[in-house]
């Protein structure tokens, strides 16, 4: 036995002790609901009084669970050192104010679980003062001095944050419910949670009465204040919004998306229409890890005191379900991928993910493969689920959590497009064919970006913000965030006439999405996914079509890419190719600019430095980088009329908001129908200790689009070594159980399925 583990079951008998001695017992209390049905002693929400009892009794003997409590009493134990800080807010997100009220529900809460765990005052009492400072602060407060939202807060600038507070503290009141006097619960309910709960609704339904990731902290914590105090009409708020309230159904948000647009609004319809029956949500990854905690915070608040809801069988258990898909959007280091607005580096070791791998474990099917997720995570939750998680790491039950190549459906029903991941050996392909994504959303069909073990080799940007961080406007979103980030110009996909999709108009980009081709992993040595996107610009469709196949020839799985655009008139194309790395080696010659000048005006294009042009080659254009110890090599099909232009992101960026990467654009111009074809080598490494480099040359030798009409594209593909592999795509009959037979210059092809390769 460990010295803390020792003291702790020191710790525990001693405070066991005082439980059945103290005035003011935490389970000496029952309580009725208004019809009489009887509810459960508190705490109830997420730790449980069952739960307290399960933890107490183990305690010192669950290594995660005793070093995640460790962690939390000294942090906690530190706040208390330093006193109460309740300040009349004034800042912005990072600024001092912000962040004092921010510290201040994460530390209620946790101080709230410290004190029915460790049975301690201290922690009750330091909640119950901090709790009577907020409410004499509360009632003094009006609107946030700060403007920019368009539903402004009290404690914070805007309604979000607010209901942040009142999630996490709903959990620190439970805890210490009973600690409390009758008469000081009626004084912090009638003074502070109602009042708060009634702000961010029916004071603010412009952020409360929608769906939106907003909206979803918005019903979380008005029920999860309601299934403490047992209020039920707040739970029934909670859980289906406010009753015949209609908003302005054109009004938009500070992100220009509707707020309001179908009418629907509360907790269940946040479940019913942003998640796809794969657990997809359709703001993206980021903002799903962003929403997934009140989802699942409140959900096992009614799992535990109103079961009889099921509310995690709720639309075929997709909140359940939406977590394996979450762990699936990330890379090989566990970090999301940044599609929509998306910060890099956001992980599943952020706080939102223990309590979504915890709750899924413990209110799921009990997957071993999240216990691995959870102990790379090394913590957990201090309640029931995170008890659950903790003896299923002791008992040795965990295995490892298995990312497989994935197709994740898009929309309520499945049928707005979706996202496609391929995986082979130690790369990672991400295809976009998504529905607009909310008003988080990019102007980007049929985007993609590349991954070779975690590092990112062709980039999704993600989103112009630095969050948190006051120096860069509050740590709000930035301007460039719509003119560059959200435009088509800065994502890997095509633009016609340096235009973006839908024109950057969320009113039209919103009515549609792209559509599955097909998806394939089988067999496993090569994988497609194939979709078509035909309402970006009128008169004009866009089928791309991405492989990643492992070749024995080769050293690593490549990329087959092959975009088929038809037009109903002549056009511009630009495709780009966001690398990493410093440029090696080109086959053509290319001339740099004396003067750096924007690409272009607008669109994005005015955030592009043009540094090199190059006429392209008549045959195959390639061009290599060095990244990372690692090489890679772009093969593409051209013509002698195509251009090549090296560009940089920065132009037109007087506070350098934005990152100087740079950029590989294929341009082509006056062309009706067409159809780029590149393939993306991942080859080699260099050792800077040996000085050493292996395999830096590509081996492709040869690219060649040899037939390409309505019905099919076919490329041949020869390597270096002489060998020559078919791919034909079919373009529009792409079923599993389809026939095909096709002849190519006097030979003959035949196949079942949507794709041949051989």
């Amino acid at each position: 036995m460990t010295r803390y583990s020792a003291r702790l079951k020191i710790l525990l008998i001693m405070t066991l002790t005082v439980l059945f001695s103290c005035k003011q017992e935490s389970t000496a209390k029952t309580e009725y609901h208004a019809d009489g049905d009887l509810s459960q002693e508190h705490p109830k929400l997420i730790l449980t009084a069952k739960g307290v009892k399960a933890i107490r009794a183990r305690l010192g003997s669950i290594p995660i669970f005793d070093r995640s409590l460790e962690k939390v009493k000294a942090e906690v134990d530190s706040e208390i050192e330093k006193g109460i800080d309740v300040p009349i807010p004034k800042d912005y997100s990072g600024g001092y104010t912000h962040v004092t009220h921010k510290r201040n529900w994460f530390t209620l809460q946790k101080a709230g679980l410290l004190y029915q765990i460790l049975d301690d005052e201290k922690y009750a009492k330091y909640v119950k003062d901090m709790l009577m400072a907020y409410e004499a602060l509360y009632k003094t407060l009006p609107l946030h001095p700060k403007t920019r939202s368009y539903a402004r807060g009290k404690l914070f600038w805007q309604c979000l944050n607010d209901a942040n507070w009142l999630v996490y503290v709903s959990q620190a009141y439970d805890c210490i419910y009973d600690y409390l006097t009758q008469e000081e619960r009626e004084k912090l309910e009638t003074n502070l949670f109602r009042p708060f709960a009634d702000h961010i609704s029916v004071d603010s339904p412009q952020f409360y009465q929608r769906v939106h990731n907003h909206s979803t902290w918005g019903n979380a914590a008005v029920g999860m204040i309601g299934l403490v105090m047992n209020d039920e009409a707040l739970i029934d708020r909670a859980l289906y919004g406010i009753k015949d309230l209609e908003l302005d159904a054109n009004k938009k948000d500070d992100d220009g998306g509707f707020l309001n647009a179908n009418g629907k609004a509360g907790f269940l319809a946040n479940i019913e229409e942003p998640f796809s029956p794969d657990g997809y949500y359709n703001e993206g990854p980021y903002y799903q890890r962003y929403a997934m905690y009140p989802f699942l915070i409140f959900a096992t608040g009614l799992h535990n005191v109103k079961p009889e809801l099921k509310i995690f069988e709720y639309k075929e258990g997709v909140l359940l379900k939406s977590i394996n898909a979450l762990l699936n959007l990330s890379d090989a280091e566990g970090e999301f991928f940044p599609l929509n607005d998306g910060q890099k580096g956001m992980s599943y070791y952020n706080g939102a993910l223990v309590t979504a791998v915890d709750v899924s474990f413990h209110y799921g099917d009990q997957d071993p493969g999240l216990l691995s997720i959870a102990k790379q995570q090394d913590r957990v939750l201090l309640d029931d689920s995170g008890l659950a998680v903790a003896l299923g790491i002791k008992e040795g039950n965990e295995k490892p959590f298995a990312k497989t190549s994935i197709n994740l459906s898009d929309g309520s029903d499945g049928k707005q497009g979706g996202v496609g991941i391929l995986r082979q050996d130690d790369l990672e392909l991400v295809f976009k064919y998504a529905s607009q994504g909310s008003s988080h959303g990019h102007y980007d069909k049929l985007s993609f970006s590349f991954y070779e073990n975690g590092e990112e080799v062709i980039q999704d940007y993600g989103l112009v913000r630095y969050v948190n961080i006051e120096q860069k406007g509050g740590g709000n979103y930035l301007k460039e965030n719509t003119t560059w980030a959200k435009q088509t110009i800065a994502h890997n996909t095509l633009i016609q006439n340096e235009r973006s999709h839908f024109n950057a108009k969320y009113d039209i980009g919103s009515q549609f999405h792209s559509d599955l081709n097909y998806f394939s992993f089988d067999p496993k040595d090569i994988q497609v996914v194939s979709a078509a996107e035909s309402n970006a610009y009128p008169g004009t469709e866009m089928l791309r079509t991405m492989a990643l196949i492992k070749d024995e020839a080769l050293e690593k799985p490549y990329v087959l890419d092959i975009m088929k655009v038809t037009s109903d008139k002549a056009d511009q194309y630009d495709l780009p190719y966001y690398y990493f790395g410093q440029i090696l080696q080109t086959n053509f010659e290319y001339k740099t600019k004396e003067v750096l000048k924007p690409l272009g005006t607008k669109n994005g294009y005015q955030h592009l430095y043009l540094e090199a042009t190059a006429k392209a080659r008549d045959d195959n254009s390639k061009f290599s980088w060095f990244n990372n110890n690692k090489f890679y090599t772009l093969t593409t099909s051209t013509s002698h009329k195509d251009e090549l232009l090296f560009a940089r992101i920065g132009a037109n960026d007087p506070d350098f908001n934005l990152r100087r990467d740079p950029a590989l654009i294929l341009r082509r111009n006056d062309t009706k129908n067409t159809c780029f074809v590149s393939v993306i080598e991942a080859h080699g490494r260099y050792s800077p200790v040996s000085e050493s480099a292996e395999n830096s040359k590509s081996s492709i030798a040869e690219l060649q689009v040899i037939f390409d009409n309505e019905a099919y594209t076919a490329v041949a593909i020869t390597t270096i070594s002489g060998t020559t592999k078919i791919f034909i795509t079919s373009n529009n009959n792409a079923s599993v159980d389809a026939i095909h037979d096709l002849s190519i210059n006097g030979s003959s092809y035949s196949w079942t399925g949507p794709y041949y390769f051989k």
